[in-house]
């Protein structure tokens, strides 16, 4: 099949949707599909077979696009709909495969040339507008409807959590298939002892954030809560992988003002290639997030590494952990703060949670699970779009 691949973002980076997108791609190459990724001026670039990039030109005030709504992105999403109706006037394919909001751009496609589209949803395109910006609230019918339409006229909607796939089925989709993230510690080779660029004190417990930084996160929370233990766990660090400079700077500022100077510490980014070896060295992984329906990809390698997990107890999390797999805390300093303590104070109940973790995202969200589902999904689709004969409903 000919397959237009819309994505939205910066492409190739290190973060939850485009390192998503990337496994996509790799399945599809396995399948020897043809695809054409139209995708942000900013990243690297991929190589897989038969596959071809296509960017949106780049302009001196689109630089450092980050997650979420902006003003840059609308931008970049307007010039990603010029390109994408260019590509599909010269060039007929036989599905587009649209990533968070380019289902608005697979939509006007099918408007113009007919061609079906899957919608890959990673979020609630309402609920995320609310949240970034509350004043909303009053035009969310207006904001659930849009997002109704672009549900609706999907040919099928692949949310990667069950959440997600709620709120398809409360629009009245017929065809929705969940795929889950996987972990990504398959693709990293840990590195021997001390060869880290940071050298970690021996004789300290580490509790461990890793992540971009942005405020539906919650690393205030995460801060806060940490400073209320530091007094009771003198013998414990907090550290934190990932994020802009600017926020690094930021949340340094806050932990100092905590009066937590040297005991927290901000790596900044790191390529996926060593998660392994940054897990490894954690005791306690937190996941501290207080926004948003879509599970963390960073989850799913948490639980994969086999250290214990305190999690914030909202769907985000729960839609996958529950409390034999990691320690669901309110999302509140106070309570947040107990369930860290909690691990801290029993190691029996800390090797138990992170073993039962383990086994769990070895049972049903490994790269084998993932792509057994992109085959059966893709496998529908090329009998359905290619006119051979039709089946009525989505394989599994």
């Amino acid at each position: 099949m000919n397959i237009l691949f819309l994505a939205p973002h910066p492409f190739y980076q290190t973060r939850g949707t485009p390192i998503a997108v990337d496994l996509m791609l790799r399945v599809l190459a396995e399948r020897k599909e043809s695809v054409d990724l139209l995708t942000y001026h900013e990243g690297s670039d991929v190589e897989y077979d038969q596959l071809t990039m296509h960017r949106i030109p780049s302009m001196p005030f689109m630089q450092g696009i980050l997650p979420g709504f902006s003003f840059k992105k609308l931008f970049a999403d307007v010039l990603m709909t010029v390109q994408a109706v260019q590509l599909s006037w010269s060039k007929r394919y036989h599905i587009v495969h649209a990533v968070e909001e380019s289902v608005f751009i697979a939509l006007v496609l099918k408007l113009l040339f007919g061609v079906p589209y899957v919608y890959d949803m990673d979020s609630s395109l309402a609920q995320q507008m609310v949240e970034k910006f509350p004043i909303l609230k009053s035009v969310v019918f207006i904001l659930n409807y849009v997002e109704s339409v672009a549900l609706k006229h999907a040919l099928v909607v692949v949310p990667v959590c069950d959440s997600l796939g709620k709120i398809a089925l409360s629009h009245g989709h017929p065809r929705v298939l969940t795929l889950h993230d996987v972990p990504m510690l398959v693709k990293s080779t840990p590195l021997g002892a001390g060869s880290l660029d940071h050298k970690f004190q021996q004789d300290r417990l580490r509790v461990m954030y890793v992540g971009n930084l942005e405020m539906y996160q919650g690393i205030d929370l995460l801060l806060d809560s940490f400073s209320l233990i530091s007094s009771q766990a003198d013998h414990v660090d907090l550290v934190i992988v990932g994020g802009e400079k600017t926020d690094i700077q930021k949340y340094q500022q806050k932990s100092n003002d905590l009066g937590m100077r040297g005991r927290v510490s901000f790596l900044g980014p790191k390529p996926i290639y060593r998660l392994a070896s940054f897990l490894a060295e954690a005791d306690i992984l937190v996941s501290p997030r207080i926004k948003g329906q879509n599970t963390p990809m960073k989850l799913y390698s948490y639980l994969q590494s086999g250290k214990p997990i305190v999690a914030t107890n909202l769907p985000t999390h729960t839609q996958v952990l529950n409390r034999e797999v990691g320690i669901l805390a309110e999302p509140s300093p106070d309570s947040f703060a107990e369930g860290m303590l909690c691990l801290i104070n029993d190691q029996d109940l800390a090797v138990k949670v992170g073993a039962a973790g383990k086994q769990l995202v070895e049972q049903k969200f490994s790269y084998t699970a993932f792509r057994e589902k992109v085959n059966d999904l893709y496998g529908w689709l090329g009998k359905v779009v290619t006119n051979k004969p039709k089946k009525t409903s989505l394989p599994g």
